[in-house]
This record gives C-alpha cells, sequence and structure tokens, in this order.
C-alpha cells in the first residue's frame, strides 16, 4: 500500500510503530520494520546507555529503517539526537514539544524529523521550525496525549500545513478500517500504539498486557496523576484517588518524580520489574483496548491491518 508515507520514509506500507515508553524496544521495533511498516523506539524512558544498546540491536534484527521516539524536556537532547543519528536511525520523533534546536542538525546527516501534535497549532510550529513529517494524535490515543479527538484533528491539521508535510493519524487506531478512515480524513498514514502492546514483542511491565486484554473501551481515563501532564492509563486507584484530589496534582516533571517515589510508575521497567502493583500503576492505553482480546504477533497485526485496509477502501468503490 503505497502513499507519500511510504516514499518518504522508504517503506512498504503506512503504519508507523508509536515509539511507546516502556513498550517500544528493539524486538517490537524490528518486527514492525520487517513487516513493511515503520519501527520506532520509545527512547524516553530509557538511559542514554540504553538508548544506544537498542539501536545497534534494532540493526541487528534488520536493515529496514526504523526511528527513534523522544521527549524534548527530557535530558539532553542534542547528546541524544547525535546517537540516534551515529546509530542509524533515519527519523527522529518529537514528543511534547517540537525539537527547533535539533531540526537542522537532523537534516545536515539526512535524518527526518516528526512531531507529535494534539492541536493545529503545534503542527503549524512543528512546520514553520522545519519539521518533515507531523503526527496528529487525536485524545483517543493512550500515553499523553491531548484533548481533541482524532475524527476532526485530522483533517483540521491537514488543512492547516496545506500540503507543506505529510500528516499521520494516531489515537483509536487499531485495524484496517482505521487505516482507511486515516487515509480518506487526508493522512498519509497512521501511527499505532495500543495495539502493538498486546504482541509478544512488546515489552511490559508485569500485568501490563493482561490489564489490556480485560479493558474495554471505557476503561480508560485522562489523568495527570502519573507525569503532570495529561495521559490517557488505564483507570485503577490511583486515577481515582487524583480524580478526588486533584488540589494534589502537581506540574510536570513533578508529578513524575512523586510518581517514583510513590511506586506507581514504572514504565520504563521490564517484566521482572518489582513493585508492581497493578491497582495502582500507571499503565498507558487508548481507547483501542476495547477491540483488543488477543496477543498477536506484530509482523501479522502489519499484514492483517494493510488487508483489511484495502478491503475496506474496495468496498467504498462502486
Amino acid at each position: 500500500m503505497q502513499t507519500v508515507l511510504t516514499e518518504l520514509l522508504s517503506i512498504e506500507h503506512p503504519i508507523m510503530l508509536a515509539g511507546m515508553g516502556g513498550v517500544s524496544y528493539a524486538p517490537l521495533v524490528a518486527a514492525v520494520s520487517e513487516a513493511g511498516g515503520f519501527g520506532c523506539l520509545g527512547a524516553s524512558t530509557m538511559s542514554v546507555e540504553q538508548m544506544v544498546a537498542e539501536i545497534a540491536e534494532v540493526r541487528t534484527r534488520t536493515a529496514k529503517p526504523f526511528g527513534v521516539d523522544l521527549l524534548t524536556a527530557m535530558g539532553d537532547l542534542v547528546k541524544q539526537t547525535e546517537l540516534l543519528i551515529e546509530g542509524g536511525a533515519s527519523v527522529f520523533v518529537a514528543g511534547l514539544g517540537v525539537p527547533a534546536e535539533v531540526v537542522e542538525l537532523c537534516h545536515r546527516h539526512q535524518v527526518l524529523v516528526a512531531s507529535m501534535c494534539g492541536k493545529v497549532d503545534h503542527a503549524r510550529r512543528a512546520v514553520d521550525a522545519g519539521c518533515d513529517l507531523v503526527i496528529a494524535q487525536g485524545t483517543e490515543a493512550g500515553g499523553h496525549t491531548g484533548m481533541v479527538a482524532t475524527f476532526p484533528l485530522v483533517p483540521l491539521v491537514v488543512d492547516a500545513v496545506d500540503g507543506a508535510v505529510p500528516v499521520v493519524a494516531a489515537g483509536g487506531i487499531f485495524d484496517g478500517r482505521g487505516l482507511a478512515a486515516a487515509l480518506a480524513l487526508g493522512a498519509c498514514g497512521v501511527w499505532v500504539g495500543t495495539r502493538f502492546i498486546a504482541t509478544p514483542e512488546a515489552r511490559g511491565l508485569p500485568h501490563y498486557k493482561e490489564r489490556l486484554l480485560a479493558t474495554r473501551e471505557d476503561g480508560t481515563t485522562i489523568s495527570r496523576g502519573f507525569s503532570g501532564k495529561t495521559m490517557r492509563v488505564m483507570k485503577n486507584a490511583t486515577t481515582a484517588y487524583y480524580e478526588q484530589h486533584p488540589e494534589a496534582l502537581k506540574p510536570f516533571p513533578e508529578q513524575l518524580i512523586q510518581s517514583f517515589q510513590d511506586g506507581t510508575f514504572h514504565l520504563g521497567g521490564g517484566e521482572d520489574t518489582l513493585g508492581v502493583d497493578p491497582d495502582r500503576e500507571g499503565y498507558p492505553a487508548g481507547q483501542a483496548v476495547g477491540a483488543i482480546d488477543a496477543l498477536v504477533p506484530a509482523g501479522q497485526l502489519v499484514t492483517d491491518m494493510v488487508a483489511s485496509a484495502e478491503a475496506a477502501l474496495a468496498r467504498l468503490r462502486p
């Protein structure tokens, strides 16, 4: 399935793996890229040493393109960008801000820059800063997200950037029907997170995947209780506490530090992490959880999504 996105990223299918912190590590990234999509490391929760090691492992598993997702507000962004360039990533994806200070550095080394956008203004700022791609993420998405839904956000962003850069749709997309809908809205591909958590290749905290499979579409909420910024997570005792006690919330990154101290947010950990209480832990997940009831290999998800999208588009033709 060819679009502007597949041409830009040199991939076969317009499906990007969301760079989810604590989840999108080398096995998952490589599986998506090998299947013809675009894998993206979730490096926001990694140490610099971990990020370098994960990039190297991706390269041992696949020769196909992949990216690295980082938060602009965390760590030494210039140094991290230099390392992802050195490691062979072809795209830097920035969350929680526009990475204006490293755009020129990336372009000098033929690395593209993508920016996560939850509002039209975010997309405009990204384009003005020289970003090559914007990802319009609706509030249905898991993790850090805004308050505007995907269905209105995507065409609004498409119109706002007016062809200056390609637009990728994100938020609530879990199968080929979502990909077909995104293309109809003017996007050139999709950025998929929650569905890829429920894969054998995904990294995850204890009970994360089990909770995801058991959660319905109304089982998530947007909470500031884990980082101080709006984050869609699965409902539990921690989200209920902060809904009842909003005065206890601190701004980012103080609330993030508080969560670490309280033992309610171990996102950088893996399946052997100790001290995880599923009734208190911050498990990011989007509203797509209601459609997920089984673990499916990541490569199969890519293949199935493309086939389903093509079938959906074929049904619309006379």
